[in-house]
């Protein structure tokens, strides 16, 4: 069977600047698969990538084993809702109640009766923790771990095979962070989703990931090297001995400090 998305010899650049080069990814039907690396080496274009909210200057991004590019726009557009996105912020409306937010998807794509929708969104507010009485508050009021729930509430009102977190816990305490990768993995096992995570913070690549799959900044590479430096399992990526992984998951500054004083 094939992958439920793969990137084939994927690159993208913005202007003269390369950000993937020939980045090559399978996404199995089920696994939570964990992107991570240093800030600007392309995680979140990855994933923007898979779900084709970019396209790659060269190369191929496959759904279900057929091309994106063999699509219509019709059928993407109507693909894409097998997709749910939670942003790194929430993205939330800030002039739309929470229940405004976790609908909105229901409402552009669906024509159900509004019991229906009120019934949804009391569900996967519930789902994440929260109560119907945070339908009426506005984003504003709600705290940052809350806000982040609303976020992953809206995804999943749309029942999404697939879910693609973009660090999901940056900004929250501890406590906080954890009660989010357990959201990740209940979301995982009960609703059988397949999961993309991009994320800085081990925690939740040690608690959620089936994969993690590390890529370099294309400028500390050279022309040959490959950019996808390390894959394997959450185990695996401690274990590493590759430098550049061990110093990334145990966040110890090695010769970085070195090349930024020279830089």
């Amino acid at each position: 069977m094939s992958p439920l998305i793969e990137l084939r010899r994927a690159s993208k650049g913005f202007g003269q600047h390369d950000i993937l080069r020939e980045i090559s990814i399978p996404v199995e039907r089920g696994e939570t698969l964990v992107l991570i690396g240093e800030s600007g080496c392309g995680k979140s274009v990855t994933m923007k990538l898979m779900m084709d909210l970019l396209q790659p200057d060269r190369g191929d991004v496959l759904w279900d084993g057929r091309s994106v590019r063999d699509r219509s726009e019709k059928e993407i557009t109507q693909e894409r809702l097998r997709f749910g996105y939670v942003f790194q912020m929430a993205a939330l409306f800030d002039s739309m109640t929470v229940y405004e937010n976790v609908v909105f998807g229901i409402r552009q794509n669906r024509k159900w009766p509004e019991e229906r929708v009120r019934q949804v969104a009391v569900d996967r507010l519930r789902d994440v923790g929260l109560n119907a009485n945070v339908c009426e508050k506005k984003p504003a009021q709600l705290s940052g771990g809350m806000r982040k729930r609303v976020g992953l509430a809206r995804a999943l009102a749309m029942d999404p095979e697939v879910v693609l977190y973009d660090e999901p816990t940056t900004g929250l305490d501890p406590i906080m962070s954890d009660v989010i990768n357990e959201l990740i993995l209940q979301t995982s096992r009960t609703r059988n989703v397949t999961s993309i995570v991009v994320t800085h913070d081990m925690h939740t690549v040690r608690k959620v990931a089936d994969r993690v799959v590390m890529l370099y900044p294309l400028p500390r590479l050279e022309p040959d090297e490959p950019q996808i430096i390390f894959q394997g399992t959450a185990e695996e990526t401690f274990d590493c001995d590759d430098p550049r992984v061990y110093q990334f998951v145990r966040g110890e500054a090695g010769e970085r400090l070195t090349e930024i004083a020279a830089a």
